[in-house]
């Protein structure tokens, strides 16, 4: 996994250089036969996608981002096809490319945030999810922010991120916490973060204050597995 993080540092650094001598070297097109070339691509990538040949898929697509820099959708289709095929690093690359272009694309940022925590790059993962929560109210973007801060042990951002949730999260909202290797159990937003609560008090050591948050907690969902394992802890 770290020699993960840094393959992706690495590409991260020389990323601009080589975009930079990549598109300095790409041949002038006159606007026909640039069109010609788009379609075929374009056509050929949707092909690609039809019968599941996601290598010629990509490779269409770097074709029509080469020569069509200015557009960011050959980028975007990109960055979706490494991340649905759990291909975290070049995900976050492209995504991270992305959001220099556009700091506020949701697309990027999402793909950004899940592909580095994937990765285990907690610290590059965070603000993302921050940014992601500030751009779109989403209250499962601030439980993944409070909880990787929580992991960094930076409990006083967690804590005021756990607080808002509480006060925020719609009754409606539901997250899922692993029961068994195969099973997921639902419970509700507030619950999840409740029971997080617990776990930050828990981690300095306040267990009266982690025991009324995890029973607060299973009172919302009595069925709470993870709330009342924590809750044993506390005694």
């Amino acid at each position: 996994m770290k020699r993960t993080i840094l393959l992706l540092l690495l590409a991260l650094c020389a990323g601009n250089l080589a975009a930079q001598t990549a598109n300095d070297s790409i041949p002038r097109l006159d606007p026909k036969t640039k069109a010609a070339l788009n379609a075929a691509d374009q056509a050929a990538y949707q092909v690609a996608m039809r019968y599941s040949d996601l290598g010629m898929a990509k490779a269409k697509l770097y074709d029509l981002m080469i020569r069509n820099p200015e557009n960011i959708r050959y980028m975007e289709a990109l960055a979706n096809i490494y991340f649905d095929n759990s291909q975290f690093p070049s995900a976050a690359l492209v995504a991270l490319d992305l959001l220099q272009l556009n700091d506020k694309n949701v697309g990027a940022l999402e793909i950004a945030a899940y592909s580095l925590e994937q990765l285990g790059a907690l610290d590059r993962a965070l603000p993302h999810f921050e940014s992601l929560y500030l751009l779109t109210g989403d209250n499962f973007s601030l439980y993944k922010s409070a909880f990787i801060q929580y992991n960094l042990k930076r409990y006083e951002e967690a804590m005021n991120s756990v607080n808002m949730l509480v006060k925020n999260a719609k009754a409606d909202e539901k997250i899922g916490f692993p029961k068994s290797q195969t099973e997921t159990q639902e419970v509700s937003m507030k619950a999840a973060a409740l029971n997080l609560k617990g776990l930050i008090y828990l981690d300095q050591n306040s267990k009266a204050e982690a025991k009324t948050a995890f029973n607060e907690a299973i009172s919302l969902d009595a069925g709470f597995e993870q709330a009342k394992e924590n809750l044993q802890k506390t005694n």
